[in-house]
């Protein structure tokens, strides 16, 4: 059987500001919408935040319009704020219970190529098993497996299944099986908190695959806190957080009597981090990058140029899973192979890096299960 996992970076939409031409001109970008959305959730509106609002409204070109270049404030009843003709904007709502509505990033349609370069990953992974990162929703799934991945000769995934996550940006994780290998019980970990702060960016869905054996293979998927916006003490520290569930999870899964779980995703990180020590360091999981029989194809990393400190994606194995990996590798043909040098074969259709199908490469591994 074939595991493998891929970060895909949406299928038909992805927002605007996710595809700017550098990640400095984005960020920024993100951190005004995250800040603001949290101060639009306050219960009350203090005079301070009001203040704040108003100026992260400007920033993000809300001044003048509720749709910005990135931003869309969408408004459907009650009084949040007034524009006077003299100009600026004006809070007029006392707490969220005066208004209902949201902010939401604007999407934009992912590069037709690129929309075809992700199908030819997912195909030539012939995998029976494939998490996915960065899905728009089940249904944007379902569809791009029904209708680009067998548009393209691929044979489609017999069940598809997403569980929406935290990020208001639709990037959610699921899992594709074939015909063999039906999708079971399933458990979202999506509520999991800390006091009140949720733990999981996204969510660690964990999904359950009967075998033919009679035994259950259990496959926790997941994206961890990017390094993306944010400072790095505190997303670092999230990240840690998350594992730190994450291996919680995978111990009491170990004590009910379940031999057979992969952790699966991005995990944003390399191995060596501080924040991915519980899993990587405080389990007996281990990384499938440094099986003998995996083949990292003469690079270390899985994002970007695949350097060393650009090793993100993991596929971690619990020890009963670990003996039964036959080979296992990595697909970069979907990525961007750079100029000079030209890192590795890509597909010929990526001529630029806007035709890569994602910046991750997508990794695999055989079992004897």
């Amino acid at each position: 059987m074939r595991l493998a996992s891929y970060n895909v970076e949406n299928l038909f939409d992805r927002a605007a500001v996710m595809d700017q031409a550098g990640w400095s001109k984005g960020k920024p970008v993100l951190e005004k919408f995250a800040a603001l959305n949290e101060l639009l959730g306050e219960i009350t509106y203090t005079d301070a935040m009001k203040k704040k609002m108003v100026a992260l409204m400007v920033d993000l070109g809300l001044e003048k319009s509720d749709t910005g270049p990135f931003v869309l404030l969408r408004r459907n009843r009650g009084a949040l704020l007034k524009r006077p003709r003299a100009g600026g904007v004006e809070i007029t709502a006392g707490g969220r219970a005066d208004w209902v509505g949201s902010l939401e990033l604007i999407e934009e349609p992912v590069n037709e190529v690129a929309m075809r370069v992700t199908a030819k990953v997912m195909i030539d992974l012939q995998t029976d098993i494939l998490a996915v990162i960065e899905a728009e929703s089940r249904p944007s799934l379902a569809a791009f497996n029904q209708e680009i991945v067998k548009a393209l000769g691929g044979e489609p995934f017999r069940h598809v299944m997403v569980i929406d996550g935290n990020d208001t940006r639709g990037i959610d994780v699921g899992l594709m099986t074939g015909a063999a290998y039906p999708i079971g019980e399933m458990r979202s970990h999506v509520d999991d908190r800390d006091g009140e702060a949720l733990i999981f960016s996204r969510d660690c869905p964990e999904y359950s695959i009967p075998l033919a054996s009679g035994e259950t293979l259990w496959v926790l998927v997941n994206h961890l806190k990017s390094k993306g916006y944010g400072s790095k003490g505190s997303s670092d520290a999230r990240r840690r957080q998350q594992a730190e569930r994450i291996s919680a999870i995978y111990q009491q899964r170990v004590a009910e009597g379940h031999p057979l779980i992969a952790i699966v995703g991005d995990f944003n990180d390399t191995p060596d981090s501080d924040a991915l020590a519980p899993l990587l360091k405080e389990t007996d999981l281990r990384d499938a990058f440094t099986h003998p029989a995996f083949d990292q194809g003469g690079y270390p990393g899985t994002w970007g140029n695949c350097a060393a400190d650009n090793k993100l994606d993991y596929i971690l194995l619990s020890p009963a899973l670990w003996e039964k990996v036959k080979a296992g590798g990595v697909l970069r043909k979907g990525m961007w192979p750079g100029v000079r040098p030209v890192k590795w074969k890509a597909y010929p259709e990526i001529k630029e890096p806007e035709n890569a199908g994602s910046d991750h490469a997508a990794l695999w591994v055989d079992l004897d299960i």
